[in-house]
């Protein structure tokens, strides 16, 4: 006859006990919350003001100067808070990008058997560690913002306009054929990776290299050029043309982006060249001495021996600074850069739903910064040693 399962029972079962415990606190804070909702709810009946998200269909009645799709000040807020998650996206995207390679050359330059440059670049990273962010963002828009005006633009790499409204750039507007140059790069970049894998299978069972990166710039660069040019080119290039008070034609990158992307890229960086410099420290200099016994150059040594076992340590602190840097984005508001938080704070201030407006923000920064974790917890545990 089984045995009867009784609340006793459960609780001198070390696991039914642990299980038994984690469903009391979870009851708890789903109490808890319940109160506190419900409190809200109450109070803010009283003092006569609605909830619910019912307002994200209402009208804006305010322009966005930096955005990435269509929207007009007749938009609704929930079209706003869109335009600004993207902003956020981007220009967390681009700091994140520019932040590795800087923090990567730095890293590695501090190592340098070069004094002045060792030297170069320990300033950089101890002065730019030790300033404020906040300050560091002001004085790049303070920079940018003080640039000639539109009339006495700055010209560089031909098409380029640098002014006090920022950096008007060439847009380009694609022509239908370029759908077939879009799916040659897919293919050939579903090829690149199968030869990689191909060739990493066939390196541990033979010893035998494959020139991966020759095969790489072939099938990523020189295939869907010569697709480009089959098809005639088919990306029409909008030229910006200096108007009397303005611009005519291509996109124009607004100081506040510029200045806030600097600002996250060299500060982020910063930090990240010293998590590198103590990664390749980390590794044993026999790996190197080893190398170079071998025959081995310098450069090859640190990218195929030391580079890769200092990934183990680099990744899990480096993922803590991508995760600072999307949400010191956040600090845009200071310079007007109109991003998630500084558009939802015009929200709030039209709606006056508060709640609503906060709650939003900490919902996409948790989803943003758990996709990054979930992302970086994916690619170190691919990269990681395994041991047999």
């Amino acid at each position: 006859m089984a045995e009867r399962i009784t609340l006793r029972t459960i609780w001198f079962d070390r696991r039914g006990r642990g299980y038994l415990l984690q469903l009391i606190v979870l009851l708890l804070v789903a109490v808890f919350f319940a109160v506190i909702t419900s409190n809200t709810i109450a109070n803010l009946q009283k003092a006569g003001l609605t909830s619910g998200f019912g307002f994200l269909g209402d009208q804006a009645f305010f322009d966005i100067n930096q955005r990435l799709i269509d929207y007009t000040s007749q938009s609704s807020f929930g079209r706003a808070l869109i335009v600004g998650l993207l902003n956020t996206v981007l220009v967390s995207s681009l700091g994140i990008i520019t932040a590795t390679l800087i923090g990567f050359f730095a890293g590695i330059l501090r190592l340098s058997n070069n004094w002045l440059v060792s030297r170069l670049v320990t300033g950089y990273v101890e002065i730019t560690r030790n300033v404020p962010l906040l300050l560091q963002i002001i004085f790049w828009w303070a920079i940018l913002t003080s640039l000639p005006r539109v009339r006495e633009s700055i010209p560089f790499l031909g098409s380029f306009l640098l002014n006090n409204r920022g950096l008007r750039a060439p847009s380009p507007n694609f022509e239908s054929p370029f759908l077939w140059v879009f799916i040659t790069l897919i293919l050939c970049s579903i090829v690149t990776v199968a030869i990689s894998i191909w060739s990493r299978r066939r390196q541990k069972l033979t010893g035998k290299t494959f020139p991966i990166t020759l095969a790489g710039v072939f099938l990523l660069i020189i295939i869907p050029l010569f697709v480009y040019y089959g098809l005639g080119q088919p990306i029409n290039w909008d030229i910006p043309e200096r108007t009397r008070f303005n611009f005519r034609g291509g996109f124009n990158i607004t100081p506040e982006l510029l200045a806030l992307w600097i600002a996250l890229a060299t500060y982020t960086g910063a930090f990240i060249s010293e998590i590198v410099r103590a990664g390749v420290l980390s590794v044993s200099t026999g790996q190197s001495e080893a190398a170079f016994s071998l025959g081995l150059r310098k450069n090859h040594t640190m990218r195929l021996i030391v580079i890769p076992q200092a990934l183990r340590v680099i990744i899990p602190p480096l993922t803590s600074q991508y995760l600072n840097l999307t949400k010191n984005s956040s600090l845009a508001i200071a310079i007007g850069y109109q991003d998630l938080v500084s558009i939802g704070g015009t929200i709030l201030n039209q709606s006056g739903h508060a709640l609503e407006v906060v709650a939003i923000w900490m919902v996409v920064y948790l989803s943003l910064s758990l996709a990054t974790s979930a992302f970086m917890n994916w690619y170190n545990k691919r990269i990681s040693l395994v041991e047999r």
